[in-house]
């Protein structure tokens, strides 16, 4: 397996705890798609994909249709994806996405969590380089032989397709999204969620008191309501 697998099934144990922090960061994705391509699913696709993903997180219908609804209004913030790059202790390379109505907050709390940390916090550019922004698609397995759909994605970018609890995974550069999300949708077959990951090229092992110490950064940077997705070089822990 490759270092998409590798990555994925390492960061399946992590993270993500609070179910409101989940659909936190979805209201926003729901604001940002809506605001970018309209109301209608049918015809903005950074929409649909949002609403998938909004469902198997088992975001209640409501709240997607209330979301959508805000996100319609004049009145409602419009956030802004800023990047934010920087160094934990012990050398480890950190990526910060956020999506946030007031910049100068978010980079006021970014930079105090690595200050109280023994972090720096890096200009742009400085370890975004260190990673591969890739795609992926959660799809439903059932009736698809995933070595055949492997090599028919191929021709749309796909770079590794592999098989796990969760159905069938396909990997592919960032900028393959819309080619491999529109074959899936022609070929009728069912994207259960869809999003963006950045892999580390290169991780680096630690002991676990120096685990620790990257570990308490991380934690304060991922409480940030500004922040949705949070990327690291340090090796996860074996769980």
């Amino acid at each position: 397996m490759g270092r998409a697998f590798e990555f994925r099934k390492a960061r399946k144990f992590k993270r993500w705890a609070a179910m409101a922090k989940t659909f936190t960061r979805l209201g926003k994705d729901i604001v940002m798609a809506v605001k970018e391509g309209g109301p209608h699913p049918e015809s903005n696709s950074r929409l649909r994909a949002v609403i998938q993903n909004a469902k198997a997180a088992n975001m209640p219908k409501e709240n997607i249709e209330r979301a959508i609804k805000k996100a319609t209004e004049k009145d409602t913030a419009n956030y802004k994806e800023v990047l934010f790059e920087g160094y934990a202790p012990h050398g480890i390379a950190v990526l910060i996405e956020t999506a946030t109505d007031n910049n100068n907050r978010t980079v006021a709390n970014i930079r105090s969590y690595f200050n109280k940390c023994n972090g720096t916090l890096g200009t742009s550019g400085s370890v975004e380089f260190m990673f591969d922004h890739t795609c992926n698609f959660r799809i439903n397995g059932n009736g698809i032989d995933p070595e055949e759909l492997e090599l028919e994605m191929i021709d749309f970018g796909a770079e590794e397709v592999f098989v796990d609890e969760d159905g069938i995974l396909i990997y592919a550069p960032f900028e393959s999204f819309g080619a491999i999300q529109k074959e899936l949708e022609s070929r009728n077959i069912e994207i259960l969620s869809s999003g963006f990951e950045r892999i580390p090229q290169v991780t680096k092992e630690l002991t676990r008191e120096e685990q620790a110490d990257v570990e308490k950064l991380l934690e304060k940077i991922e409480e940030d309501e500004d922040v949705q997705q949070v990327y690291h070089t340090m090796k996860e822990a074996e769980e």
